[in-house]
């Protein structure tokens, strides 16, 4: 079993997640977080990984969609003698009287429906805990519920029909005619916990855990405020976002998974389980878009918390829960997908030098500022101390946007975001009337400006780093950041160059200079989103909407989107599905927007994020409401 990364589609609580495949298998979930290890992963190696299957026996095809405004899928297989429809999702517990917060139920749920005809149907559950590493015991606890157990970890079944255990999997053959309905649930829980049959959900309550799971998406999307080009794709964008959010503490993951390659057979494989304050924020302001706070604000609140209020602390990335060490191992008994190893869990990126998290923090604070919310002193004192740490070190090389593993540079990117960090800390302390040593923050910020231009002016555009003539998309940011007049000639001859050397068949790739790994990457779907943005603001309108449909084309069957694209055929590559794909789509259909229906400012560098968010906030005065003026940053 040979499945693609675009095959599958992402089940999620706002606590972890799943994977399911066209062909009913679900092949990647951890319990009971994000960065938990996994009891299926047989995305990872299709031996030793553990699935859990519901499908027809014999041949069949599927077809799948999500029930609208939710992230519950339904797929609908085609057998030659009839049709089942499987609707799956992780359960999400609502807030009543007895448990007031939203919580997840920790579990998988599967309703087995035959539409038409008769179909002999089978189910698998073959978990192999701790990532494939050992085969739990499976024990019937009585005919329709079991225990698969060992090591730290148990899983619960719970069915409306009879199962059995036999070749290291708890397994099922049920005949459903046209009308007959079935029900699985796998539930995870520590080993140390005990439960008798009786404790088992029955048939009322698994029908009501699937009507609260989709009750809870459509209220949370029912409040996007989004009015504007592709708003379908871009409501599906929102769920994937919210759907990578850890709800317990704020925090958004880059992606739900770990290891899947940039290269098929290569080593740039990555543990995307983690919070890094670049993605977190960068999401952040496209649900602002959007027209949400809660998540704003408890990302405020986590991050506050996690970094102790210190700067000098700050890490560029964390775990869900604010844990620190995030030890990068590989996992050598998995073959890894499609044969690419090493297979890694954790992140040895977690303590490079990022000058740009600073300008990312910042940007937020000040876009979240414009919305109305409130900026209190004690948040003051740390985004004060943000520009302050930028004043101290913009003038260090670093390892930049991308994580490069070899040695730090001045990366132009990072030195324009030192540049967004003072330049926005500049206005917020004049808008709000905040003490802070203003006339410094300017003449850092002018030299860091004068540093660019400099830099730019060499070569006659901007290149990846001070001192090279390579190309990198990340300087597409100059003009969407107000460093630079998209139509000035240092912006338009770079955009020329970033194009020439790196666009192949209508995509990006991010660079092609050494960066301390071997093998290669695909193009990375970012850098197309901010090259539709700039084609937005430089009026080439026509341009940006075909390059936009071209990005649209690539999602998967279900709308998802991983964080790269074999460019001549588009099929994804990376973790799936990645936030900061889904983020650029959420802006770059928020800029098109607004470049639609609203005047371009006249001739001159501006925030394109500010530019959107005012022509939405201004289109649509129902927002506010959204945004109390209560609400504290």
């Amino acid at each position: 079993m040979r499945q693609r990364i675009d095959d599958y589609a992402l089940l999620g609580d706002c606590h972890s997640a799943a994977l399911v495949g066209r062909d009913g298998a679900i092949d990647w979930a951890c319990f009971p977080r994000f960065d938990s290890p996994a009891v299926f992963c047989r995305i990872l190696d299709a031996r030793r990984g553990g699935t859990f299957q519901v499908c027809p026996e014999g041949p069949f095809q599927s077809t799948r969609q999500y029930l609208d405004d939710t992230n519950v899928l339904v797929t609908t297989f085609t057998a030659p003698t009839g049709v089942l429809e499987v609707t799956d999702c992780m359960p999400i517990r609502l807030a009543r009287a007895r448990s007031p917060r939203v919580g997840a139920r920790y579990s998988l749920l599967r309703r087995l429906r035959c539409v038409g005809g008769e179909v002999p149907t089978r189910v698998v559950v073959a978990p192999r805990f701790e990532y494939g590493a050992f085969v739990p015991s499976i024990r019937l606890t009585s005919p329709r519920t079991a225990e698969l157990v060992g090591g730290a970890d148990a899983l619960w079944v719970t069915a409306t029909r009879p199962l059995v255990a036999y070749e290291k999997a708890l397994r099922a053959r049920w005949h459903l005619r046209a009308g007959d309905e079935a029900w699985v649930e796998v539930a995870w829980s520590s080993s140390l916990v005990e439960r008798a049959p009786e404790e088992m959900p029955d048939l009322l309550a698994l029908r009501q855990r699937l009507e609260d799971t989709v009750a809870f998406w459509r209220d949370w999307i029912s409040r996007c405020a989004y009015e504007g080009e592709y708003e379908r794709e871009v409501r599906r964008s929102a769920l994937v976002l919210k759907a990578l959010t850890y709800l317990p503490s704020g925090a958004i993951v880059a992606a739900p998974t770990t290891s899947l390659p940039e290269e098929p057979g290569g080593v740039r494989n990555w543990d995307y389980r983690y919070t890094w304050l670049r993605d977190t924020t960068l999401t952040l302001i496209s649900l602002m878009l959007l027209g949400y706070q809660e998540e704003a604000l408890a990302f405020r609140h986590w991050l506050g918390r996690t970094s102790a209020g210190r700067v000098e602390d700050i890490q560029i990335m964390y775990d869900i829960r604010g844990h620190r060490l995030l030890p990068e191992l590989e996992l050598a008994h998995l073959e890894g997908h499609r044969g690419s190893r090493p297979v890694r869990i954790g992140n040895g990126a977690v303590k490079q030098l990022q000058l740009d998290v600073f300008g990312e923090l910042l940007e937020a604070a000040w876009l979240y500022a414009k919305m109305g919310g409130q900026v209190s002193q004690n948040t003051w004192g740390f985004l004060r101390a943000l520009a302050e740490g930028v004043c101290a070190r913009w003038r260090q090389p670093d390892q930049g946007l991308w994580e490069v593993r070899d040695e730090p540079r001045h990366f132009i990117h990072s030195k324009l975001l030192c540049w967004v960090a003072l330049d926005r800390a500049v206005r917020i302390a004049r808008a709000r009337r905040f003490a802070a040593p203003v006339g410094r923050w300017v003449r850092e910020r002018e030299l860091i400006q004068e540093y660019l231009l400099r830099e730019g002016r060499r070569l006659g555009w901007f290149p990846q780093a001070v001192g090279a003539d390579s190309a990198d998309a990340s300087v597409l940011q100059l003009p969407a950041l107000g460093f630079l007049p998209v139509a000035h000639p240092l912006v338009s001859r770079t955009v020329e160059v970033v194009r020439q050397r790196l666009e192949k068949d209508g995509l990006l790739y991010r660079y092609h200079s050494p960066d301390g790994l071997s093998g290669g990457e695909g193009t990375f779907l970012l850098c197309s989103f901010w090259l539709h943005d700039v084609l937005v603001h430089a009026g080439r309108k026509q341009e940006a909407e075909e390059l936009l449909r071209h990005l649209l084309r690539l999602s998967n069957d279900v709308g998802l989107y991983a964080e790269e694209a074999v460019p001549s055929t588009g099929e994804a590559l990376g973790n799936f599905p990645q936030a900061f794909t889904h983020m650029a789509l959420v802006a770059s259909c928020a800029q098109l927007s607004a470049g639609r229906r609203f005047q371009l400012p006249r001739p001159g560098a501006y925030d394109f994020a500010d530019f959107a968010l005012t022509y939405h906030l201004g289109r649509r005065s129902i927002l506010m409401s959204h945004f109390s003026a209560e609400a504290v940053w």
